[in-house]
């Protein structure tokens, strides 16, 4: 992907301001060369031979080279071969164009036997290929660990890669399993879990100094959702193995705060399971206990993922920590509102959202928030339970979800970020199916509020 020499073939990289004044700037011949083939009327990528009808430079073109997507294509249009930007010294405009690199070069190909040769980038900068590296290698693992087929991507997978990950970076895994979540008090997480042959399993990662401020990531870990008893049509069964994309987004956050050596205590919390059908599944009616006391009634077993995620919201309360941030794949109402590609997040700071929102403009990682709007807890409310899990209703389902999520968070800061996690159409460094969502923003953010 990267080398860090110098002697590839040129690559000029512009923005469309610019272009006008560079060309004039060339030689006749290649202003010739780029007249006749059109690009002086259009952004993308030219091609320049020498005499011997070998690459002599390769020009592109772009509206902002600070957006971390903008150069996301050029892996794939470049033939091979090794490339040097030779125009570009601003330090994060080369950190956004090192990302984009990557994560266009990204190939999720554990199942094909053929693997095509991609350009690659001379970057002369230790510092920037390490802190672009970071970047793409949480992408890369928040979208193969989306990718891989639920038949290799169970609760034990998922812990198996949590605990590879706490290996890299020294940190510390625990993992709770099967009748023993019951014996440990959590019993949404085994409800939801106990009717597949895949255990269910409470992921606990813990990293850094005790001394630090607390930062605890809860991510929903849903690792198939059939839908339970309340089966989905096929359509939308089709992707549902893109349902623990909420715990891959927290596995990709805890890389780059671990990586980049951020100092806080982080913790990390993934209530991993199988939504499945059999004859132990839960039921619409049943009434289950939650970690924190509070009864809940069931009104469609399709809402499980804020069963499981209310536990480990219950179990990261306990400790206190400055802030709880998670991630779900909860609602389709959320894309509904949004869109697949704009992520949405809820909290109880308001502050915090306009910062978030500031941060995920700055890295190409926007991100929108929706109203903790209270007066909607009404449609919460049971006949026979504390709680119902899901509101009968059309009409505000993302604002509903959260509302019940924060019964268990209390008075603690707060995010809830609401995900597709899944790219639908081929974009500039976002190729079609699972995608990191939100983290970069969040990253951002903290590593502002926790400069070392």
């Amino acid at each position: 992907m990267f080398t860090l020499k110098q002697g590839g073939i040129p690559l000029t990289l512009l923005e469309s301001s610019q272009l006008t004044d560079w060309l004039a700037e060339q030689p006749n011949v290649q202003q010739q060369w780029m007249r006749q083939t059109g690009f002086t009327e259009k952004a993308g990528l030219c091609l320049i031979p020498n005499e011997l009808g070998e690459i002599h430079r390769a020009v592109f073109v772009c509206d902002s080279l600070s957006d971390y997507f903008a150069c996301g294509e050029l892996a794939n249009l470049l033939p091979a071969g090794r490339y040097q930007i030779d125009n570009i010294t601003d330090h994060n405009q080369l950190i956004a164009i090192a990302f984009a690199w990557g994560a266009g070069a990204y190939r999720f190909d554990r199942y094909k036997k053929s693997k095509a040769a991609q350009a690659t980038l001379d970057l002369n900068n230790a510092e920037v290929i390490e802190q672009a590296t970071h970047l793409i290698r949480a992408t890369q693992l928040v979208r193969d660990l989306i990718n891989t087929p639920a038949s290799d991507m169970m609760p034990e997978q998922l812990a198996q890669a949590t605990r590879e990950l706490a290996h890299e970076h020294h940190a510390h895994v625990k993992e709770i399993i099967g009748d023993d979540l019951l014996r440990n008090n959590y019993p949404m997480i085994h409800a939801v879990g106990r009717a597949s042959r895949n255990a269910p399993c409470l992921i606990d990662l813990t990293w850094g100094k005790e001394q630090h401020p607390q930062i605890t990531l809860v991510g929903k870990g849903v690792c198939f959702d059939s839908g339970g008893l309340n089966l989905k049509p096929g359509e939308a069964m089709r992707h549902m193995k893109k349902d623990m994309g909420g715990a891959a987004q927290v596995l990709g956050l805890a890389h780059l705060i671990m990586a980049n050596q951020l100092p806080i205590r982080l913790r990390v919390i993934i209530a991993a399971v199988e939504n499945a059908v059999s004859g132990d599944a839960f039921r619409p009616g049943d009434v289950l206990p939650t970690r924190k006391g509070l009864t809940v009634e069931i009104d469609n077993t399709d809402a499980e993922g804020r069963l499981v995620l209310c536990d480990a919201l219950t179990e990261a309360v306990n400790q206190q920590p400055e802030l709880i941030i998670d991630f779900a794949t909860l609602t389709g109402a959320c894309r509904v509102a949004l869109g697949t590609e704009l992520p949405g997040f809820f909290t109880n700071q308001p502050t915090l959202a306009a910062e978030l929102m500031q941060f995920g403009e700055r890295v190409s990682d926007p991100v929108w928030p929706l109203p903790l709007h209270q007066p909607y807890n009404d449609m919460l409310k049971s006949d026979v339970a504390d709680l119902v899990n899901s509101v009968p209703s059309p009409f505000g389902g993302a604002i509903t979800a959260a509302l019940y999520l924060q019964h268990f968070v209390e008075q603690t800061p707060w995010v809830h970020f609401d995900v597709m996690a899944w790219n639908r159409r081929k974009l500039p460094g976002r190729p079609i199916g699972g995608e990191a969502m939100g983290i970069r923003a969040v990253f951002e953010y903290l590593r502002q509020r926790y400069s070392a």
